[in-house]
């Protein structure tokens, strides 16, 4: 038995793989990967498959890359970790004052990946509303098919039927309101009156339920988990000021399209000058690292954290990780602002995401609602192949690609760092892996 072959074996023995259907490996094998370089990854026989999805969505400059790993590395030989309970270090306190800085919320909460963000915002907002008198506002709103993890409280406002039916009994229920996807939109509508109609119901359910409602939370501009649904920022605005009419908070769940993957630095910024003009709270995680280390992260306002400010114990946001802030996640988030901040990343991907749509355009496939937002380029498939999904992840790995349709959705969100030569390998192995799985 080879290598690879034994590795494989241990892994199905002892590991059990995360959104996965275990007896699904019989027909497609797990696949051993040795090491990372750039936007590709290579496996224990040195076969390359370029990174078309940044390893669910976490990488954002590429594989072993230099600045990130020097930072990690530096940090490593002064503190690896402390309990931010009682104690600071420097690296928590610098991350959270660039933070602050970039989106204009001052207070930052940090936990350890995107479900736990989510979950912080939720009781954030929620004991917001118990600790300055109006209890009763214990309500969440969300989009219809949206995604916000996978813990109890994120599954609460999740509408992604495999993913929430089976915990349904352990679920506080939440109302879902129209999701502004401009697939959905009705014949000859824009994609901007579509989503002002969507804010229209948005408000007639704020205003009969508004007493009993504590925050609203969306994806901004892009539902990753309903097959890179993308919508009109003016729905964002319209969602601002409804919340602020009937005073509900807004958590933006930018844990997917955060830093740089919509075009601007947060997704929010294409509806406000800042995150603050749009939102109350604002989750990150995943590209937070550059897909380093698990971080994520809850900034919000200076309302909020004065509502947790008093004597009592009891009146304090009393949640905790044991790795929250930890020094060497933080540092590789530092590292990765710093990367942003020393060329112009967002003008070199609207470049590459140009290339990108101008490839799409060329393809001889049956393609439904071509759409890109920023760095995410997305198209359905018109296909009779029940199984459309799996055969052509399949496929897209003998051709060297690692792809992750979402049902009929094929995507693309790669790293920061395509090459010309990336770029055509990821267009031609897209356009095979389509054709051998029709």
């Amino acid at each position: 038995m080879s290598r690879s072959s034994s590795l494989l074996q241990r892994s199905l023995q002892s590991v059990w793989h995360p959104c996965t259907q275990m007896k699904h490996h019989e027909r497609y094998p797990l696949v051993p990967i040795s090491r990372g370089e750039g936007a590709w990854l290579f496996d224990a026989d040195g076969k390359g498959y370029l990174d078309a999805v940044s390893s669910w969505w976490v990488n954002l400059f590429g594989h072993n890359q230099p600045q990130i790993k020097a930072a990690i590395r530096a940090q490593l030989d002064q503190l690896e970790h402390v309990m931010l309970a009682g104690f600071t270090h420097a690296p928590v306190v610098e991350l959270s004052e660039q933070l602050a800085a970039l989106t204009g919320l001052g207070h930052a909460f940090y936990g350890s990946d995107g479900a736990s963000a989510t979950e912080i915002a939720l009781k954030m907002s929620f004991h917001y509303w118990r600790n300055t008198g109006q209890p009763h506002k214990t309500k969440f709103l969300s989009l219809q098919n949206s995604y916000h993890g996978e813990t109890l409280g994120a599954l609460a406002v999740t509408d992604v039927a495999i993913f929430t039916d089976t915990y349904a009994p352990l679920l506080q229920q939440s109302a879902h309101m129209p999701s502004p996807d401009s697939r959905l939109a009705a014949d000859g509508e824009s994609d901007h009156a579509y989503a002002l109609r969507c804010a229209q119901a948005l408000e007639s359910h704020v205003a009969q339920h508004h007493a009993t409602l504590a925050a609203l939370i969306v994806e901004p501009l892009v539902q990753g988990a309903a097959g890179m649904a993308m919508y009109h920022p003016v729905y964002l605005q319209r969602a601002r000021e409804i919340c602020q009419r009937y005073q509900l908070h807004l958590i933006a769940d930018e844990i997917a399209v955060g830093f740089g993957r919509t075009g601007t630095l947060f997704a929010c910024e294409q509806a406000g000058e800042r995150v603050s003009d749009i939102a109350d709270f604002i989750c990150l995680s995943k590209g937070i690292t550059g897909g380093y280390l698990p971080l994520s992260v809850v900034l919000t306002t200076d309302t909020v954290y004065q509502a947790f400010y008093h004597d009592q114990a009891v009146k304090g946001f009393l949640h905790s990780h044991s790795y929250t802030g930890n020094p060497l996640a933080c540092s590789a988030a530092l590292a990765t602002l710093q990367l942003f901040a020393g060329r112009d990343v967002l003008s070199e991907n609207r470049q590459t995401a140009q290339q990108l749509w101008q490839a799409v355009q060329s393809y001889d496939l049956p393609l439904q609602q071509v759409r890109q937002r920023g760095m995410i380029t997305a198209f359905d498939i018109d296909t009779s192949n029940p199984q459309f999904a799996h055969d052509c992840y399949a496929a897209a790995l003998e051709n060297g690609l690692l792809l992750r349709p979402i049902g009929n959705t094929v995507y693309w969100m790669p790293p920061y760092c395509l090459t010309a030569e990336d770029q055509a390998h990821l267009v031609r192995a897209t356009r095979a892996a389509i054709v051998e799985s029709l």
